[in-house]
C-alpha cells in the first residue's frame, strides 16, 4: 500500500509540472505573438503611412512647379561662374608653383645659363622651329646624361648623383612647367602656303596681297627683350592678338599722331600666356601691348634679368617675358 501511494504521489507531482510547461510555453508564444504583432504595427506607421501621406500633401500645381522651375533657372544664373573659373585657375596655378618651387635655384639657373648658351649658338634669324629643335636636343642629351648616371651606366658625368635625380625629374615630367617658370617663350612661326585658286583667264589685281601674321622687317622685333620710353598708349587697356598687330598698332599711331603728339617708336608686347613681369605695381597679362616713344631708345633688359635685379624682386622670372622692337617712323 505504501508502494502505491508513493507512485501516485510521484505521479501527480510529474503532471503538475508538465502543467507548469505547458503553461510557460503557452504564454511565452504568445508574448511572442504580440511583440511581432507590435512590431510590425511600427512598420507599418513609420515607412508605410508617411510615404502614402507625402504623396497626397506633395501635388503640386502647374503654377507652383512653374516658380520653382523659374527659381532654379534664376539661381542658376545668379552663380558667379567668372569667379569660380577665376579661382579654379589659380588653384591650378598655386599646385603649379608649389611643384616647380621644389626645384632648387640654382638648378633652375644653371638650366637658364645653358639654354641661353644654346640659343646664342644658333643663328638668331632661324625660324621658331629650328630655335625649338635646338632647345629640345638640348634637352633630350641633358635628359639621358642625368638618367644614365643614375643606372650607373656612366662615371664620366660631371654632375653629381642627387642633381642628376633633380635633373631627370625637371628636364622630364615638370618641363612645360619649368619652362614658364624660367620665362622660356619661344614665337610661333606662322606658315602660310600660296593656293593659285584664280579663275583661268582672271586678269592679275593689281595690288599685292600679303597673308600671314609674319612680322616685317620695320617691326625689327627681338624676343626677350624690354625698352623703356614714354607710353603714348598704355598696354593695361590695350591687347592685340599677336605682335604683328602690336607693331603695326604702333606704325598706325605714329602716322596718325598729330604735330604736337608723340609719335610711337617703341612697341612691347607680352606674348606668354602666364602674364609678364614689370617692376611696377600692376600685374601685366597676356597680349598687352604698350606703344611708346623715346628720342633714344633705352634697353631695360636683355635675354634674361641680372642676379641683382632678382634678388631684389623674387618673383622675376630668370629670362625676360617681353618681346620688343624699336621702328623707324
Amino acid at each position: 500500500m505504501e508502494e502505491k501511494q508513493k507512485l501516485k504521489k510521484v505521479e501527480m507531482a510529474r503532471g503538475k509540472w508538465m502543467s507548469y510547461k505547458r503553461t510557460t510555453i503557452v504564454i511565452c508564444s504568445i508574448n511572442i505573438f504580440i511583440a511581432l504583432y507590435v512590431l510590425h504595427s511600427l512598420y507599418t506607421s513609420v515607412y508605410m503611412y508617411p510615404f502614402s501621406d507625402t504623396q497626397r500633401a506633395f501635388k503640386y500645381t502647374p503654377q507652383q512647379i512653374r516658380k520653382m522651375e523659374e527659381s532654379i533657372q534664376l539661381r542658376k544664373q545668379l552663380e558667379p561662374v567668372e569667379l569660380i573659373n577665376v579661382v579654379n585657375g589659380l588653384k591650378n596655378k598655386l599646385a603649379m608653383d608649389e611643384k616647380v618651387q621644389q626645384i632648387p635655384e640654382h638648378i633652375k639657373q644653371k638650366i637658364t645659363d645653358e639654354i641661353l648658351v644654346t640659343l646664342k649658338d644658333v643663328n638668331a634669324n632661324e625660324d621658331a622651329i629650328v630655335l625649338q629643335d635646338a632647345v629640345e636636343r638640348w634637352r633630350r642629351e641633358k635628359l639621358k646624361e642625368a638618367t644614365e648616371l643614375i643606372h650607373e651606366k656612366t662615371s664620366n658625368s660631371t654632375i653629381s648623383l642627387k642633381e642628376a635625380r633633380l635633373l631627370a625629374r625637371t628636364l622630364g615630367d615638370n618641363w612645360a612647367e619649368l619652362s614658364e617658370e624660367i620665362g622660356l617663350w619661344i614665337p610661333v612661326q606662322i606658315i602660310n602656303t600660296e593656293h593659285d585658286d584664280k579663275p583661268e583667264g582672271e586678269e592679275e589685281l593689281d595690288y599685292e596681297v600679303i597673308a600671314g601674321k609674319q612680322l616685317p622687317l620695320q617691326c625689327r622685333a627681338e624676343v626677350h627683350t624690354d625698352y623703356g620710353g614714354d607710353a603714348v598708349r598704355w598696354g593695361l587697356t590695350h591687347h592685340k592678338e599677336s605682335a604683328y598687330d602690336c607693331c603695326m598698332a604702333c606704325l598706325d599711331q605714329a602716322k596718325q599722331a598729330g604735330p604736337n603728339q608723340k609719335k610711337c617708336n617703341i612697341w612691347v608686347y607680352c606674348p606668354s600666356e602666364t602674364g609678364c613681369h614689370s617692376p611696377d605695381i600692376y600685374q601685366h597679362k597676356h597680349q598687352e601691348c604698350w606703344l611708346k616713344y623715346a628720342e633714344n631708345p633705352k634697353l631695360n633688359f636683355k635675354d634674361r634679368y641680372p642676379e641683382s635685379y632678382r634678388n631684389a624682386h623674387p618673383n622675376a622670372p630668370v629670362i625676360v617675358p617681353w618681346m620688343s622692337g624699336v621702328v623707324s617712323v
